[in-house]
């Protein structure tokens, strides 16, 4: 009987011990940092067979995830001394799957809306962006420089973004359904399904340096109206996650802009084979 008092008296000791632990600790007790994104919206993030210095295993294929995103990931990372694990998800499937434990953190180029801070919470910003148009190159919106010049244009975006709701600021366009990801919007330009899609200035970049027969415009006369947090780019945490949140904060800091911006060059020649 004193054994049996004993071991039960033992074990609600380890509980309760275990149990302070959790009180003080990171989300991630096992040792893992699992970042979700598409792995198809470069330069932020995309799907390859090659491994490079920069690119990270997809959980559960034999494919690899490179791109921004991915670089930020990993420097995040090493600084929590933590292993990186990135699983693919569908856009719109990102915040969910954070809320549910599915993840530990979105870093795939989301932007952090209001709309958005009433579900998650975002870190300081990491990247800034401007919006375009994506049209045929000699195509009738080519020097299209108002939100005026785009009437009759059937205009698309990325389903989940804000870039959908971007649309009715053309005035006189015609929102086409909105696709999945941005192969799919390339290929409805390409075969003239639509006239043109929003996207950012690095996303735009990248698909004009790898489709010659595209171009995007700048709206310089009358612009988009946009939110300052829909022009900047986020990593997107539980809100229950704050010391998570402030050493991720800490390390972003250490981080300079003249560092993003040769990142991010650097990301957009490699995804058109000129690096």
């Amino acid at each position: 009987m004193q054994k049996v008092k004993f071991f039960l008296i033992l074990v609600m000791f380890i509980f309760l011990i275990v149990g302070c632990k959790k009180e003080n600790v990171l989300p991630l007790q096992d040792g893992v940092l699992t970042v979700g994104m598409e792995c198809a919206y470069a330069p932020f993030n995309w799907t390859t067979i090659t491994e490079t210095e920069n690119s990270v295993p997809i959980s559960g294929t034999n494919n690899f995830c490179d791109g921004y995103d991915v670089k930020v990931a990993r420097i995040l990372a090493d600084s929590l001394d933590v292993k990186l694990e990135i699983k693919a998800l569908p856009f719109e499937s990102l915040i969910e799957a954070l809320n549910v434990n599915d993840i530990d953190a979105i870093i795939a180029g989301m932007s952090p809306t209001a709309e958005r801070k009433q579900t998650i919470a975002f870190t300081d910003v990491y990247y800034r962006s401007e919006q375009v148009v994506v049209v045929k190159k000699n195509g009738p919106y080519q020097n299209a420089k108002s939100v005026t010049d785009f009437s009759g244009a059937r205009i698309s975006a990325q389903l989940g973004t804000l870039q959908v709701n971007l649309i009715e600021q053309l005035t006189g366009a015609i929102l086409h359904t909105p696709l999945d990801d941005y192969p799919l919007l390339v290929h409805a330009l390409n075969s003239s399904d639509i006239d043109g899609f929003i996207a950012e200035v690095p996303v735009a970049n990248q698909i004009i340096n790898t489709n010659n027969n595209l171009t995007y415009v700048t709206l310089t006369e009358k612009a988009f109206v946009v939110d300052d947090s829909e022009v900047t780019i986020a990593i997107g945490l539980r809100k229950t996650d704050t010391d998570l949140l402030k050493q991720l904060n800490a390390t972003l800091k250490t981080i300079t802009l003249l560092e993003r911006e040769a990142w991010m060059e650097k990301f957009i020649l490699a995804t058109t084979g000129e690096i």
